[in-house]
């Protein structure tokens, strides 16, 4: 694995939308059309309004995690 591969054992708490799309193996268009719908809510950060995704959400997404835990 190289450095800039995402495991899912050792998530940051936060994802970037290229981390985001890179683990669901789906382009960064779709990731913030997901967000937009409500399928995958995005957190704004910074003057800029950069999104990141809680780890919990993706773990979701990928039916690794209930939707309610945290």
């Amino acid at each position: 694995m190289t450095e800039n591969q995402l495991s899912i054992n050792n998530l940051p708490d936060l994802l970037t939308v290229k981390e985001v799309a890179q683990l669901l193996r789906v382009s960064v268009l779709t990731v913030k059309r997901w967000g937009k719908r409500g399928k995958l809510p995005a957190i704004r950060i910074n003057s800029r309004g950069d999104r990141r995704y809680k780890k919990e959400a993706v773990l979701w997404l990928l039916g690794m995690q209930q939707k309610g835990q945290a």
